[in-house]
């Protein structure tokens, strides 16, 4: 989602992005605040929503930022928009929000006013939630200015408050044998700041997840579990899938469409309630 550019902003700039990111933080909710989050089966959920910002490859400003909505449990594309951004903003590691964060929100504030019976009830964000230098990442700032519940979904560990990625981390991994399987991630803080989920079979890298706003971790990684068609979430993969798209046709590079989904692929499987019977079909 991010992509790293040279040089940063002056000293000032970012003691103003600390001082915002610790004025929202306090806004964050930990914990389930709907009752289809509590439900084995999510009964209630009909709307997930994805997004995502992909880049023009070698162009570190023109990129492009999309938001998908997917229905539930079927995981089928029922809204989408993509649009073409400049960012004007730098990359900065633990600042991705401020980079990003603006145009997601925009994307959100124009389903709302124009679709609101399309509205996601849940985001799954490509990035980290409290898994973060200051417990306040991009699913935790976009959750916020939204006030939509959100997931934080990091392809790779962010290595704070003691968690690395070192033997003991890789071992772990390693006992992660099929999909569902998962470990917390304690940091030296004593603090479990998100889960190391295998989120499919045929994938032996892990996603990271983190509570972004409005959801329960426990919450949250059944959900990303339910929407794994492929080891990235459906929502998630979508959103990616629609900025590429976005971008191939916007700036009329060759190359055929990239796939949306398979058609014979059929849902996952949540996992299993206090029955012993699977929850839902997802």
């Amino acid at each position: 989602m991010a992509l790293e550019a040279a040089g940063g902003p002056p000293e000032e700039t970012l003691s103003l992005w600390k001082r915002e990111q610790a004025r929202l933080k306090a806004h964050v909710v930990d914990r389930d605040t709907e009752t289809w989050q509590r439900d084995p089966a999510f009964s209630g959920l009909q709307r997930v929503g994805g997004v995502d910002v992909s880049f023009v490859k070698g162009d570190s400003v023109r990129a492009c930022a999309s938001l998908v909505v997917l229905s539930f449990p079927e995981l089928e594309v029922v809204y989408e928009e993509s649009r073409m951004v400049s960012l004007t903003a730098p990359y900065v590691s633990g600042f991705l929000a401020f980079r990003e964060v603006p145009f997601l929100l925009e994307l959100v504030q124009q389903l709302r006013e124009k679709e609101p019976g399309l509205m996601p009830q849940v985001l799954l964000v490509d990035g980290n939630g409290v898994l973060h230098h200051r417990g306040f990442g991009v699913a935790c700032h976009l959750g916020v200015l939204t006030d939509l519940p959100c997931v934080g979904v990091a392809k790779k560990l962010l290595q704070v408050d003691g968690l690395e990625n070192n033997a003991l981390h890789k071992e772990k991994i390693r006992l992660l044998q099929t999909q569902g399987d998962s470990f917390p991630l304690l940091g030296d803080s004593g603090t479990v700041l998100g889960m190391a989920l295998r989120s499919h079979d045929r994938s032996t890298r892990p996603l990271y997840i983190s509570v972004g706003h409005r959801m329960s971790l426990e919450a949250a990684v059944r959900l990303t579990r339910c929407c794994c068609r492929f080891r990235i979430p459906e929502p998630v993969r979508q959103a990616d899938i629609c900025s590429r798209e976005h971008i191939r046709k916007s700036l009329g590079l060759p190359g055929p469409p990239t796939p949306r989904s398979p058609k014979a692929q059929r849902p996952v499987a949540c996992p299993k309630g206090d029955s012993g019977e699977s929850s839902a079909l997802c």
